[in-house]
């Protein structure tokens, strides 16, 4: 492929991961990597400094990308759409060799028209009130184009800016914060070295909502393992109860190789919740959730179950039906759909009849793996298939 010839411009910077559901979001880099980075499970910016960015540069990088929407448009005109970023469009400019992926991204964060953008890096609210008032009035200026403005921070983070702070952040254009909750268990929050309380996360959750901004909680089942799940189960559902967020969102503990809690596992001093036990452990948190007036969302790959997802309290029920579903399943049916899952075929258990070719071929792809290598085989093929992703 040719070399990009941009001009200078047209140069941004991106940082590398941002939610699943801000998939077709424009992504602009506010900070470098995450000024925590101790977190055992995490292996997304170990070896890497965290680092604040200059205002201007965020500027700068702002102003790049409504040069490339300008050109966008223009090209848009010069091709007989009138100026919309419509199908025939995102073809001529992705079949163009010469135009960065950065360029593209933004063609297509014009084409899908949802307006939302998503800054990065790990925890944009560790910067200076004033400076990130002052890039937030900046984009919302310079992008008018832009309907929703979100960001990844930590409690921890969080706390430590007061809700006048927040409001003033919000006012300037901020509208929702991804938070890592993770746990609302405060044994394991220490053994995992997440550099907060469960009351921190309390506190900080709701400072967020005051503030007037949405909030957007992450929980990672399988993080307690074998040994801590009832409590983390139950002790993060309550600290969510005291918030009420607006989204919670399930992220099931996977372990890379970068992340510290691999060397834990490969010691013994860290033992997963196999898939159908995690499946109780979700139940059990739903179960335990009260007073919740948001979403539930299981809107990642590595969760078993992507349809346990409604609002709550009305699709509580709805939800836990949705796991009894897949519990009430024989042995051979549940290995059957996490294998399917695992490679990308099934996306809910009604998969398991909807197509029975697949079915059968699942079916028979655990019979000679169980014949040359016995049930373990299978479970060691499962999780490699889910790992390939981490």
């Amino acid at each position: 492929m040719a070399a990009s010839r941009e001009p200078r411009e047209w140069q941004f910077e991106q940082g590398p991961i941002r939610p699943p559901n801000e998939a077709a979001s424009l992504l602009l880099r506010i900070t470098r990597n995450c000024p925590w980075n101790r977190c055992m499970f995490c292996a997304v910016y170990k070896r890497r400094k965290f680092s604040l960015r200059d205002v201007e540069e965020i500027k700068g990088d702002i102003r790049a990308v409504r040069a490339i929407v300008d050109d966008i448009r223009a090209t848009s005109e010069s091709i007989g759409a009138g100026g919309a970023v419509d199908a025939s469009v995102a073809n001529h400019i992705f079949q163009r060799e010469d135009l960065s992926e950065r360029y593209k991204r933004v063609a297509v964060w014009l084409y899908y028209g949802a307006g939302a953008c998503f800054l990065q890096d790990a925890d944009n609210l560790i910067m200076k009130t004033d400076d990130l008032v002052e890039i937030l009035t900046f984009l919302r200026e310079t992008l008018p184009e832009i309907s929703r403005v979100t960001t990844y921070s930590r409690s921890r983070t969080v706390v430590n800016k007061s809700v006048d702070a927040l409001t003033r952040i919000r006012e300037a254009g901020l509208d929702r914060v991804h938070i890592g909750m993770e746990t609302g268990y405060d044994p394991l929050l220490t053994f995992i070295e997440k550099g907060v309380s469960a009351e921190q996360q309390v506190d900080a959750g709701r400072r967020v909502k005051t503030a007037g901004m949405e909030l957007s909680e992450y929980v990672m089942p399988g993080l307690g393992g074998r040994a801590m799940w009832q409590e983390h189960a139950v002790e993060t559902a309550k600290a969510l109860n005291r918030i009420d967020p607006h989204f919670i969102r399930l992220r099931s503990l996977r372990i890379p190789k970068l992340a510290p809690l691999f060397a834990e596992r490969k010691a013994g001093r860290f033992e997963m919740q196999p898939d159908d036990d995690l499946i109780r452990e979700i139940r059990l948190f739903i179960e335990t959730l009260e007073g919740i007036h948001g979403a539930i969302a299981s809107d990642h790959f590595m969760n078993l179950l992507e349809d346990v997802s409604g609002k709550l309290p009305e699709d509580k029920d709805k939800i836990l039906g949705v796991i009894d579903d897949y519990l009430n399943l024989s042995e051979t049916d549940r290995r059957i759909y996490r294998l399917g899952r695992r490679a990308g075929k099934f996306r809910s258990i009604r998969d398991l009849t909807r197509n029975p070719a697949e079915y059968n071929y699942f079916k028979e792809w655990i019979e000679e793996v169980t014949e040359k290598k016995g049930e373990a085989g299978v479970e060691r093929l499962i999780a490699e298939l889910v790992d390939q992703y981490v």
